[in-house]
């Protein structure tokens, strides 16, 4: 078949509070999720040999734990499909940097899949299917901005204003379990309502835990906050700011400190994967 090109589209922690630890150790959150209309992209090609082949492997990272590779081949095994693909990953997006590249590259691996196999399977099925390769693959399988609780699992879409964002990238691979597993991480925050958060509530927990561990971040942070409200998203290494309009963020993009990298995109509701 005709390889075709699918959207990974990055997201946003609009915030991030953590409310809670669970007894089996991971912790419970709020977050809003924003999509953005940039990311990595996934170029699929199917046949009928059985076989999956990833053109793009990442150094040092083996297929079994290629999350692009683990979302085919738990598709394959679900769906009982005799067919096989080649994948090849154009990535963009930091590892490490709080923009869900990884789960994002996974869900479009299951939900470009489920399309081209004719698997026949529905969101619901895609987005627990998800879960099972992390907790922010449900979000980006389902495509849409959305409130989340739980470990992230439980979903609710919402709508919140498109804005344009600057995200600067510092050089430093950020470790979820590092950040998690830190002594004075905030683990008690109390739970916040919708109305709450459009009001202007809201931080993210694991910043100041991050900025201790990482300097560039705290450097980033300090730096773009002299021209917006700056925040780090999910547990970092990246810092966002909004704009209201795309001339104004790549007017400050321009300007970014040197060895940082930088982009510019929208933020929004509904994915580029189902656009």
């Amino acid at each position: 078949m005709t390889p075709t090109t699918f959207p990974c589209p990055a997201k946003l922690n609009l915030f991030l509070h953590i409310t809670g630890r669970r007894a089996d150790g991971y912790h419970e959150l709020q977050t809003v999720f924003q999509i953005l209309d940039y990311g990595d992209e996934l170029t699929v090609s199917v046949d009928d040999s059985g076989e999956l082949v990833l053109e793009t492997p990442v150094p040092g990272v083996p297929d079994e734990h290629n999350l692009v590779m683990r979302a085919a081949r738990l598709l394959q095994a679900h769906a009982g499909t005799k067919q096989g693909a080649r994948l090849s990953l154009d990535k963009r997006l930091p590892m490490g940097g709080g923009l869900g590249g990884g789960s994002s590259d996974a869900a479009t691996t299951l939900v470009a899949l489920n399309r081209l196999w004719a698997c026949g399977l529905s969101e619901d099925e895609l987005a627990a299917l998800g879960l099972s390769l992390g907790a922010d693959v449900p979000v980006f399988v389902r495509g849409r901005s959305c409130w989340a609780e739980g470990v992230g699992e439980r979903i609710v879409p919402v709508q919140v204003p498109e804005s344009w964002y600057l995200v600067l990238m510092p050089d430093c691979h950020v470790s979820t379990a590092e950040v998690f597993g830190d002594k004075d991480l905030t683990r008690n925050s109390a739970p916040i309502t919708m109305r709450a958060f459009l009001d202007g509530q809201g931080r993210n927990d694991c910043e100041a835990v991050v900025c201790r561990h990482y300097p560039a971040v705290a450097e980033a942070l300090s730096w773009l906050s002299q021209f917006a409200p700056a925040r780090m998203t999910g547990t970092g290494a990246c810092i966002f700011a909004a704009f209201s309009n795309e001339e104004e963020a790549r007017r400050i993009a321009a300007l970014h400190p040197p060895g940082v990298g930088c982009l510019v995109a929208k933020g929004v509701d509904i994915s580029p994967l189902y656009r």
